[in-house]
């Protein structure tokens, strides 16, 4: 299994799209950033979870799922960072390869140490744009494949039907 571990504000703040949209509304950025993870899921078949810094928020961790991406606000005093190491210890095993998503270099380095793989926010955002080219290919394919008859029939006889079917003699 892989296991994709997303650093959620360090992937909006380099990717332009989502930056220019955070300054409007983070919620809503934080949003779309899960859509789009959710096409990478379901495209890869990886676990995806995006951690959310919430170090100056009072309360509890949250989880929430959206898109069946995981969504994990961090409790207060808690940084995403933190999280994610500890994520990396409970889900890293012989069986599971875990990459995490992040451009901050100092969490890079930490989370190799502890055997997880990292891909920067760059390499992710690159690799969901190659996926979303390849589902864009992928629907146009499937449109443009005419539907075989299960049944072979001459081209003659299909126009015979065809006008039968159109009320034509």
């Amino acid at each position: 299994m892989i296991v994709l571990i997303v650093d959620g504000y360090n992937v909006i703040g380099s990717w332009p799209e989502l930056k220019a949209l955070r300054d409007q509304d983070l919620a809503q950025a934080r949003d779309l950033l899960a859509e789009k993870l959710a096409e990478y899921q379901a495209y890869t078949g990886h676990r995806v979870i995006i951690v959310f810094d919430a170090y100056n928020v009072q309360g509890l961790e949250k989880k929430v799922e959206n898109h069946r991406v995981e969504m994990i606000y961090t409790r207060e005093h808690e940084t995403a960072d933190e999280r994610i190491e500890k994520l990396v210890q409970e889900i890293k095993n012989v069986r599971t390869q875990v990459y995490v998503a992040t451009s901050d270099y100092t969490e890079q380095r930490t989370i190799f140490a502890q055997g997880a793989l990292r891909k920067s926010s760059r390499e992710l955002i690159a690799e969901i744009e190659t996926i979303e080219k390849n589902i864009e290919k992928d629907v146009k394919k499937q449109n443009t494949m005419k539907t075989q008859a299960k049944i072979p029939i001459k081209k003659e006889i299909l126009d015979v039907f065809e006008k039968w079917r159109r009320g034509e003699k």
